[in-house]
């Protein structure tokens, strides 16, 4: 199973694609889809549309893991940040793949084994599950952690019945 893990942003859009074969989780390559903050921010989501239009494309994933929006201090953030989430997701559904939703509390406790780790702590963790020596750009790492968390949830799901994975998005 190839999964892309996808860390919304209205400037810097996170994405990373692992791979499951067997136990092994396999990072195939991760990157961040950068928009100018001076830009409209329908320009901005168009770059991001195009970007990751091209990972999947490029890199052809099975699903698509995309972390949920979090409790945001400005209501402004949040309506932008979801539409970046839209544009991840009509990415998905144009590539006809099933997407999934993780809360970030979610993706830290998987990945670094508690919900408050610091970018810092995930990025290295995501680095040792992945076997890469190399640190990606920050929100790339947070991508990759959103693969590794599916890839982690539906190994269980495989174990106790598929009612165990996250809601899925139609």
């Amino acid at each position: 199973m190839r999964i892309l893990g996808v860390d919304p942003g209205t400037q810097r859009t996170g994405w990373g694609v692992v791979e499951r074969r067997g136990s092994r989780l396999v990072g195939i390559e991760a990157g961040v889809v950068r928009a100018k903050s001076d830009q409209p921010l329908e320009v901005r989501l168009g770059r991001i549309y195009a970007g990751l239009r091209d990972v999947v494309e490029r890199l052809s994933p099975d699903v698509v893991a995309v972390e949920s929006i979090f409790q945001a201090k400005y209501a402004s953030a949040a309506i932008k940040l979801g539409h970046v989430r839209g544009v991840a997701l009509l990415v998905a559904a144009h590539a006809a793949l099933p997407v999934h939703d993780y809360a970030p509390a979610l993706v830290k406790r998987t990945v670094a084994g508690r919900g408050a780790a610091d970018k810092r702590q995930l990025a290295a963790l995501v680095c040792t599950i992945l076997g890469w020596t190399e640190v990606p750009a920050a929100d790339a790492a947070d991508a990759l952690a959103v693969a590794i968390t599916h890839a982690q949830a539906a190994r269980y799901a495989e174990a106790v019945g598929a009612a165990a994975v996250p809601r899925r998005r139609r």
